[in-house]
């Protein structure tokens, strides 16, 4: 296992452990996150603990022809219940992710360090933010790291139904008109199969990742 010091390294992704961890320790700086997202790397630990980097095989991604919407998200769409922007509240929408429970954690892996770093990318134009409203208050979104022609999925949130699926075909609709190559889930989930998404080996991903790098 990789010890990262102060200098900004990754070992090739191809030496991560069977379940894709890369390196152990660094920090959380932009310029090593930015490294780490065009090397196929996130990082992804729990409060407590030391930085993880990771980079799974399989990846979990959309391919955007390939966004499965139903009939009844459509029609949810259609009649404008939600208001969608892009970039408003970046924080609140990484704040709101960080409450989200999770199955089999009992912490956050969105540490407030984390949000600090995420911000911190945000204010460089990397980091971007997808935000639902409902009678203006914010009831879900998402947030990611934008490779452009990558979109690196981070986290998302939901306070009422069905609106963490809207900020998610809406995002997907938008980087597919913008020609965006792929949608990066990192890991399975059931819920993103549903919409379309499925994993592909880490080679693949990495040969669409350096497309432009």
């Amino acid at each position: 296992m990789v010890h990262l010091s102060q200098e900004l390294f990754f070992p090739p992704v191809s030496q991560a452990n069977y379940d894709g961890i890369v390196a152990i320790g660094g920090d959380l700086s932009a310029e090593r996150l930015q490294l780490a997202y065009r090397s196929g790397i996130f990082p992804w630990f729990e409060d407590g603990d030391p930085i993880i980097w990771w980079s799974p095989n399989p990846r979990m991604v959309l391919f955007l022809d390939e966004l499965k919407v139903t009939k009844s998200m459509r029609n949810i769409l259609n009649r404008n219940i939600f208001k969608v922007t892009f970039n408003q509240e970046f924080r609140a929408v990484i704040s709101n992710c960080q409450k989200v429970k999770r199955s089999g954690q009992n912490g956050t892996w969105i540490t407030n360090d984390m949000i600090d770093a995420y911000c911190n990318l945000h204010e460089l134009g990397i980091a971007k933010s997808v935000e639902v409203w409902q009678n203006d208050e914010l009831v879900g979104g998402l947030y990611g790291v934008d490779m452009g022609h990558i979109f690196c999925g981070e986290s998302m949130f939901s306070k009422v139904s069905n609106a963490s699926k809207v900020a998610f075909i809406t995002l997907v609709e938008k980087i597919r008109n913008e020609n965006y190559q792929l949608l990066d889930c990192q890991v399975y989930n059931e819920h993103l199969e549903s919409l379309g998404c499925r994993e592909i080996e880490r080679e693949a991903f990495m040969e669409i990742l350096k497309i432009n790098y």
